[in-house]
């Protein structure tokens, strides 16, 4: 049930516990109990909606910002890793294998201001050899949610 349940969750974590119940043959009850249980463990870290903010007034700028590090002895990447995950303009850190160390998305009111947040605070971080930015254009699908609408036409229009 574990998995299904997980699964289930990460669709829609708005179901509820009777909802879920009837789609894994189980009881509310038996759901709810689980549900605990997985967050106490840490395996369900938390919930979020996903929004398409590119429909909002105030959309912001996300940035994919690729770090190579000097890991430090002992300690690895997660010195690093914790001073990068400190900045609120930090969305997430996953670190990699291949070209680069740390996979890092960035976000802010403008391209100025990611710019500058990757100049001054991350570039400069003792361990960062080299920082490479590439700007997010147009999000097409998130956390396995569809943001694309084939039939809507943004090609803008040509005038003469």
């Amino acid at each position: 049930m574990k998995s299904e349940l997980l699964k289930l969750l990460c669709r829609n974590a708005r179901y509820t516990n009777e909802e879920l119940a009837a789609m894994l043959n189980s009881t509310p009850e038996a759901v709810a109990e689980e549900i605990r249980a997985l967050e106490k463990e840490g395996v369900i870290c938390g919930y979020k909606a996903v929004i398409d903010w590119d429909r909002l007034d105030d959309a912001y700028v996300s940035a994919i910002v690729e770090l190579n590090v000097v890991p430090k002895a002992d300690l690895g990447f997660e010195e690093v890793a914790e001073k990068v995950m400190s900045f609120r303009e930090v969305e997430s850190v996953y670190l990699m294998s291949g070209v680069y160390d740390l996979n890092v998305v960035v976000k802010g009111p403008t391209l100025q201001d990611v710019a500058r947040f990757v100049a001054r605070e991350l570039a400069t971080i003792d361990s960062v050899t080299s920082t490479t930015t590439h700007f997010v254009m147009r999000r097409y699908k998130e956390m396995d949610t569809n943001l694309y609408d084939v039939n809507e036409d943004d090609r803008g229009q040509f005038l003469l």
